[in-house]
């Protein structure tokens, strides 16, 4: 974790935040609920850092599920993801505090797959874009790092599965597992599995999983192919 004795998580009561509070439960990390630092009001963020040192933010908290929230709030969705990491990122410039920001391989089309972390943006729902909304604040901030992540609930929660839909699928707890290898870096990794169906994907861990076929992208607010070249984070990892 090199210098980072202060780390300070925001999210921990999300689905992948307690995956990672139990894996990280060392001193170094701290985490406020958001009744103690409300990301959204910034006299809270600022009360907070005033009274609380901090060398690394983790940011994970977000408006995330259920999908079409995104489409029936709009407003809650650019408040919490956008307004709430804009915040954050004015803070850590404040104070020089680095800061790890929680992306989504959604930003990206969906229509190729393989993109890299250097490939063209085109966002496929609400949710996507207000996470976009969230990156174009921390790519201003230079000692920042963006994760476009593609990861999920460890088992696979779903009956069903799309047999025509790549993506790169990785257990919260692998995630929880690999973070701190990333620290250290700037600008944006790429983070996830295997490149594969979400069937594939599923099917090795249930294997009375049901097999469907992605029909309409505009209804599902999905796309055919939102896989990614993850090369990028293997070298790290692999290091």
């Amino acid at each position: 974790m090199l210098s980072y004795k202060r780390i300070l998580f925001t999210g921990s009561n999300g689905r992948f935040g307690k995956v990672f509070k139990k894996t990280h439960a060392s001193k170094e990390y701290n985490y406020p609920t958001s009744k103690e630092l409300n990301i959204t009001d910034i006299k809270s963020v600022e009360h907070y850092f005033k009274k609380n040192k901090v060398d690394l933010i983790i940011h994970c908290a977000a408006l995330s599920r259920p999908m079409d929230i995104h489409n029936k709030n709009i407003s809650k969705s650019i408040t919490i993801n956008i307004i709430g990491t804009c915040n954050l990122v004015k803070i850590c410039e404040k104070y020089k505090i680095k800061l790890i920001y929680f992306s989504t391989s959604y930003v990206y089309p969906g229509s190729k797959g393989n993109y890299s972390e250097k490939s063209n943006l085109k966002p496929i729902n609400n949710y996507a874009w207000s996470k976009l909304g969230g990156e174009c604040a921390v790519q201003m901030y230079k000692k920042s790092l963006i994760l476009r992540i593609c990861m999920t609930e460890k088992p696979f929660i779903h009956k069903e599965a799309f047999t025509n839909m790549k993506t790169n699928f990785i257990f919260h707890d692998e995630v929880a597992k690999l973070l701190p290898l990333f620290y250290r870096h700037t600008g944006i990794i790429n983070i996830g599995g295997k490149t594969q169906s979400v069937y594939n994907f599923a099917k090795k861990y249930n294997s009375n999983i049901k097999g469907v076929i992605l029909k309409k992208v505009k209804k599902n607010n999905l796309n055919f192919n939102v896989s990614m070249n993850i090369n990028k984070m293997k070298k790290i990892v692999n290091a």
